[in-house]
């Protein structure tokens, strides 16, 4: 009997956050895929906890008011919202005092602030989203294992529709499908430490039946299998990096204490028993991070060889760390005497692991543009900066929308390579971050008008947090020109280094479009561009046209526009499969600066209400950026984005909210636009889709994929 072969157009292996940000792209755009995972069952505690602003905004732009099913907004409403961070350190006595509170999250950064859920909860959400944006045909797979991957010789690999890939996965049985796990309390140690995993990839049973195998011939397969990637193993990329000899243990646990910032993020030093950091969780949870003193090594693993891991330069003369020296009392015990001369105990402990501090990045993130790995595959570092999770969100975050363009045949395969070109960057910021915050946190502090000088200067490390707090946020993440990002009409740049256009300067191109509130011109209700802008994997271009009431030449070029969007040559039309919805890979939507009373909704050109093939008009393509509204105030998005009332301005914005091009309101502004995706996007003229039934029931085209449907 010949083993079982199947296609699919991407396969994910490893479902962490990072896997499943990239099924939920994958599910919403309507792309078949494969998921696969080694775990027998979900991740139910622990792990990472951390969510930060732009994370949340994401969630939001997968959970639109029109869905009629819980899905990842639900992360906002559960978790634990942190607000303020206190620093605590030794005062000129030696004795434990707090020094300074700050914001937690930069005031006004984003409508959202950093808050903190365990990771099964989000990926209970992704897999609900998953379920009912893939009417239940997409789900993990458990307990899966990949044995052999390669790219194929006999195909071509420029066609972007050839299945190039071809993985060869297993079955686990029962036993080596059970999560693992190291002693009786829950806990993460075993993947903490290099070697604990590799068996997973060292002993596949030669008994195992043909039936327990499969060949899956994929278009582009994703690694997102953690930090000991098999994936990133079999494409022969090794991490570069270091690892410390710093050790830090956690604990999920009810605190008893009289310690008077428990309910508040902390950061302490003591003098001189290490350092911890408080996290407030939910239902009464605090996490806490807590610096241990040398754990002892496994004079076993001494210059052992370690196949599977990234150089350690501590490995061959000391070994592994004993993991079983790592114990909720050990941890408990250092907690105390960090925070001594208050009391501390715990109960309902539901957590606890160790892990050393290291910093390593992969230098490549994909191979020939068939194979990618993200997250923890590509970077690993310590997690106090509340980062893993959420980089490794973003990476998928960034390639998933591109998979999707790609794979539906709308978008050339170059688009791929801004990946690695994108995400890299980001990766090894965030090392060169991480590095410095990680030794200021776990170095001795200085202790103030003493004569020891050589601690670290708990100034510097309140300065280094603050200015980290806007890297962490991940709302500053800038993409450099490329494909998809156009700079070159650009004037300026800011304090920040951000690249703006005098039209919208105050709208840094190559990041995410912040978002403030614009007003539905034809019921008045407010809603946060962002909101209108969700994540369905369509690019949109802005319109603002400024104030058409007093500039009444703007409304009469706002009509020219009409001739340029009928044209089969335009960016509208051209990009579009035949018979789909004019708008379902291009959505153009205008905003105009006049208050609402004082313009009709039909003085507007047709393009902004257009009809669809029922005659039904799309009343949300048309809004008002200025004005007061019933209940939320006053709205002047113009401000918000630096654009003039008279001269108005265009934005392209990317499918996931990052700004692409601004240029200006005219005519020639357009014929930007359409320079911009006649780069990298492929006519659809050939493209002929079924003709839509007048007398269909469409009713629920708001939830199902939208993109060149």
């Amino acid at each position: 009997m010949a083993i079982k072969e199947s296609k699919t157009d991407v396969l994910i292996i490893g479902a962490g956050p990072s896997g499943y940000m990239a099924a939920t792209w994958l599910s919403r755009c309507g792309i078949p895929f494969r998921f696969i995972d080694k775990r027998s069952t979900e991740v139910f505690s622990g792990q990472a906890d951390g969510l930060q602003c732009r994370s949340l905004e994401i969630f939001k732009s997968f959970s639109e008011s029109c869905f009629d099913f819980a899905t990842l907004d639900q992360s906002w409403k559960v978790a634990n919202h942190m607000i303020e961070m206190c620093f605590w350190s030794p005062d000129e006595k030696g004795e434990l005092v707090r020094n300074s509170r700050v914001a937690d999250t930069i005031p006004n950064i984003s409508r959202y602030t950093q808050s903190v859920i365990h990771q099964g909860n989000v990926e209970k959400w992704f897999e609900d989203s998953i379920q009912h944006f893939s009417e239940g045909k997409a789900k993990v797979e458990r307990p899966i294992l990949p044995v052999s991957i390669k790219i194929r010789d006999d195909v071509d690999l420029e066609d972007p529709q050839s299945h190039a890939v071809e993985v060869l996965v297993t079955k686990l049985d029962s036993e080596s499908a059970k999560p693992e796990q190291y002693g009786q309390i829950a806990n993460g140690l075993f993947r903490q430490f290099d070697g604990d995993q590799d068996k997973f990839y060292k002993d596949i049973s030669d008994g195992n039946n043909e039936d327990d195998y499969e060949i899956i011939h994929a278009k582009y397969v994703l690694g997102s299998d953690g930090a000991h990637s098999w994936v990133r193993k079999q494409l022969g990329i090794d991490m570069e990096g270091e690892q410390t000899d710093f050790v830090w243990g956690v604990l999920d646990m009810v605190p008893i204490t009289n310690f008077p910032d428990i309910r508040s993020r902390c950061a302490i030093h003591s003098k001189d028993s290490g350092s911890m950091m408080v996290i407030p969780r939910e239902n009464d949870l605090v996490r806490l991070y807590i610096q241990l003193k040398e754990v002892e090594r496994d004079p076993g693993t001494a210059n052992e060889e370690r196949p599977f891991s990234a150089t350690d330069k501590h490995v061959k003369t000391k070994g592994r760390i004993d993991r079983s020296k790592i114990t909720p009392e050990s941890i408990l015990k250092q907690a105390q005497n960090i925070l001594k001369p208050f009391s501390f105990e715990m109960t309902d402990l539901s957590w606890y692991t160790g892990y050393q501090i290291g910093q390593r990045v992969s230098p490549k993130f994909s191979k020939q543009n068939r194979i990618f790995i993200s997250g923890d595959a590509c970077h690993t570092h310590s997690p106090k900066a509340g980062q893993g999770m959420n980089v490794s969100m973003q990476d998928t975050y960034n390639l998933g929308f591109k998979l999707a363009l790609v794979c539906k045949g709308l978008a050339k395969q170059d688009i791929l390579s801004t990946y690695e070109s994108e995400r890299l960057k980001v990766a090894r910021d965030l090392i060169a971050f991480d590095h410095k915050f990680s030794r200021l946190f776990s170095g001795k502090p200085m202790i103030p008008n003493s004569d020891m000088l050589d601690g670290v200067d708990l100034d510097e490390f309140h300065s280094v947090y603050v200015e980290g707090n806007k890297f962490a946020s991940g709302t500053i993440v800038d993409y450099e020109d490329s494909l998809l990002v156009s700079k070159e009409n650009a004037l300026s740049a800011d304090a920040d280094g951000c690249t703006m256009n005098k039209l919208a300067s105050k709208v840094p191109i190559g990041r995410r479009l912040y978002s403030d509130r614009i007003i539905s011109h034809a019921d008045g209700r407010p809603i946060h561009m962002a909101d209108r802008i969700p994540s369905d994997g369509r690019f949109r271009v802005l319109i603002f046209c400024g104030d058409v009431d007093k500039n009444k030449e703007n409304l009469e070029q706002l009509h020219q526009f009409q001739d340029f969007m009928d044209s089969p040559k335009s960016y509208s039309k051209k990009f579009t499969p035949v018979n789909a919805f004019a708008d379902s890979v291009i959505e153009t939507i205008t905003i105009h600066g006049s208050l609402r009373d004082k313009v009709e909704f039909f003085d507007f050109p047709e393009f902004t209400h257009p009809l669809d093939f029922k005659r039904r008009c799309d009343y949300w393509k048309l809004y008002a950026g200025v004005g007061s509204t019933y209940h939320e105030g006053q709205v002047d998005i113009y401000e918000t984005y630096g654009i003039d009332k008279q001269k108005g301005a265009i934005l392209v914005v990317r499918p996931d909210s990052h700004v692409a091009q601004v240029s200006e309101f005219s005519v020639d502004g357009l014929k930007q636009v359409d320079n911009y995706f006649n780069k990298f996007m492929i006519p659809q003229t050939e493209n002929v889709l079924p003709e839509k039934a007048v007398t269909v029931d469409d009713t629920k085209r708001f939830v199902k994929p939208r993109l060149a449907v």
